[in-house]
């Protein structure tokens, strides 16, 4: 068993579990498949994990992986592993991915009684594993999860001293202002109040007091635009502090993730429309989907959009419109950002908000629909039409999975948030009449 030599005695095992415990949290998962190559060849891996604060489902492989892989897709791998091998064994099998049957390993557990996780490899063939391959992935993946499912509750003493740090900051600076505006006018009054004074001597005094006011406005234009920001940690912290009471006299747990550039600036009104987006997601969710625990975080994203994510772990059936509630889908478009709703049942529900940094250049007009590549304008025509996944399915002779995935795509490469958006957006382009699909 010379291709499993790392993991061939204790100490070798032990020392594997620990380079994949090590890695910071975004490289956990590709680290995780580098280890487990050599005891379980394999072509990708893809998870979804219960106690992510941003995104449900991660993959790591070659790009038609990463495409064919979705939270639906994998929450039903998990089902099936554990009722053909039952708890606490790996189920080997094929999935449908990327357009063809392929062998996988499927290794499901559950932390905490939370809703737990599950970890997919895609072999190369349906070879057998190796002895004592299948117990050494299962106790890794248990200890993988269980590490992580401790990470999302820890305490960052740093991000907290920094918040309070910065949250005092502020305060002084709004008071020196409200003290400074305070004094101004008490001068401004006080020649127009005074019995000594003729009216033209306490009109000239108090025009130059005015005078020497607004000089100083604007001599702290500086700090007016300071107070027009929020630092990142100080606008997550506010929010953490509103979500509080909420959950007050429920039993929902409430794990919060701050941005990692916690000393970077947020525009107030954007910090502001990401608090509200939160806030909505998670009375929604408390309705609708009764959780027992909820992931929130904030993080920058390459593009340079903040990205706001609420994680329940309740019944997966959040409607994709469900932020229209208080017109907080509207105040999300005026800023030029979207909001998705990923409902998995039994998983739970993810509700993902991008709000960009900066004002989105003006966009060239031309048709809508020029972005979408044949099959998925024949989705669309499906859609548009009014019809379900099962029904597109059968029409275009292709899986429901791949009808997701190729919705998913339309509604990103429209910039809508939902199937009803995508299909109003069909009918002004002229669909379904205006579209001649190929036989």
């Amino acid at each position: 068993m010379d291709e499993t030599a790392p993991w061939g005695s204790p100490q070798d095992a032990l020392a594997r579990a620990v380079e994949v415990l090590r890695e910071p949290r975004p490289g956990l998962l590709p680290r995780l498949s580098e280890v487990l190559d050599p005891l379980v060849p394999h072509l990708a891996a893809a998870q979804l994990s219960g106690v992510c604060a941003y995104s449900p489902a991660n993959v790591v492989g070659p790009p038609e992986f990463a495409d064919a892989f979705g939270s639906l897709l994998l929450s039903r791998l998990g089902e099936r592993a554990l009722a053909e091998a039952g708890p606490g064994r790996p189920w080997q099998g094929t999935a449908e991915l990327a357009g063809e049957e392929r062998p996988v390993v499927v290794v499901t557990t559950t932390p905490g009684g939370g809703k737990g996780a599950v970890l997919v490899l895609v072999r190369p063939d349906a070879a057998p594993l190796a002895a004592g391959a299948p117990e050494i992935l299962q106790q890794l993946w248990d200890l993988v999860v269980a590490h992580s499912e401790h990470r999302s509750t820890d305490a960052a003493p740093a991000q907290a001293v920094a918040s309070r740090i910065s949250a005092n900051a502020r305060a002084w600076a709004i008071a020196k202002s409200g003290g400074a505006h305070s004094a101004a006018l008490t001068a401004i009054l006080a020649p127009l109040r005074s019995a000594d004074l003729d009216d033209a001597a306490a009109r000239r005094a108090a025009t130059e007091l005015a005078v020497t006011a607004l000089l100083d406005v604007r001599r702290s234009a500086d700090l007016d635009r300071t107070l027009s920001e929020e630092p990142a940690d100080a606008a997550f912290a506010r929010l953490a502090r509103d979500l509080r009471p909420l959950l007050r006299h429920t039993r929902v747990r409430l794990d919060v993730a701050p941005p990692a550039e916690a000393a970077r600036s947020v525009p107030a009104d954007l910090a502001h429309t990401a608090r509200d987006a939160v806030r909505a997601a998670v009375l929604v969710m408390l309705d609708q989907e009764k959780p027992t625990r909820l992931h929130v975080g904030w993080q920058f994203t390459a593009d340079a959009r903040l990205r706001a994510v609420v994680r329940g772990d309740g019944l997966g059936a959040l409607a994709a419109d469900a932020l229209g509630v208080h017109r907080t889908a509207e105040r999300i478009a005026a800023l030029g950002g979207r909001s998705t709703v990923e409902a998995v049942p039994g998983w739970g529900t993810t509700v993902t908000v991008d709000l960009p940094l900066a004002l989105p250049e003006p966009a060239a007009a031309g048709d809508p629909l020029d972005g979408l590549q044949p099959r998925e304008r024949e989705v669309l025509d499906q859609l548009a039409r009014g019809r379900r996944n099962r029904d597109i399915a059968a029409a275009l002779h292709i899986s429901e999975s791949t009808v997701k995935f190729h919705v998913a795509n339309i509604l990103a490469k429209l910039g809508v948030a939902s199937r009803g958006e995508a299909a109003a957006l069909a009918h002004r382009a002229g669909l379904p009449a205006g579209l001649h699909l190929a036989s």
